[in-house]
């Protein structure tokens, strides 16, 4: 039997000390973008998690790192995700900034198992199916969960941080990871 990736098993240990088993799901292809994932494992573009890394910086230079789980079929709303952390400062992470402050790089960001406690806000359009499917910390890895269970693994507040858009073919934004976008 193959080893399991480090990033993997931070993933997999991650879930276990909640109490819930997850099986990971490795591809050949990729499945860095939402479309990528939801074409693997044959379901809905709404039904990826995408992980995305938000962060406002402090005063003394640090930045505080925010989670934010999302619909692969949505984009972030950064004024309604301000709201919701109660930072107007908030901005997207960079590439080097989202993987010093996961220990993930963009592509397989998984929504848990971060080297470093991480405040989450999630999507509530995830909770319209009965399974969504997240990065497992690599970028052709992903795992099912019920949406109740990832909000109760990630501690994730559950808000409405998705844009409002007329024209459903402008919500698929260029993905992260099936974590990204």
């Amino acid at each position: 039997m193959p080893e399991t990736p480090v990033a993997h098993q931070r993933v997999l240990d991650a879930a276990a000390r909640k109490g819930v088993t997850l099986e990971i799901v490795t591809f050949p292809e990729s499945t860095h973008t939402a479309a990528e994932a939801a074409a693997a494992v044959s379901a809905e573009l709404g039904q990826i998690v995408k992980s995305l890394v938000f962060v406002a910086p402090e005063a003394d230079g640090t930045l505080t790192p925010y989670l934010v789980l999302t619909s692969g079929a949505n984009r972030v709303d950064l004024q309604r995700l301000a709201a919701v952390v109660g930072d107007a400062g908030v901005r997207r992470a960079s590439a080097r900034e989202a993987d010093e402050l996961t220990g993930f790089s963009i592509g397989g960001i998984p929504p848990l198992g971060h080297g470093r406690p991480i405040r989450v806000v999630m999507d509530p359009d995830l909770g319209r199916y009965p399974i969504v499917w997240a990065a497992a910390g690599t970028a052709n890895a992903v795992f099912a969960v019920p949406p109740a269970t990832l909000r109760s693994l990630t501690n994730a507040t559950v808000a409405p941080i998705a844009e409002d858009l007329a024209d459903e073919s402008l919500q698929e934004a260029p993905a992260g990871n099936p974590a990204g976008a």
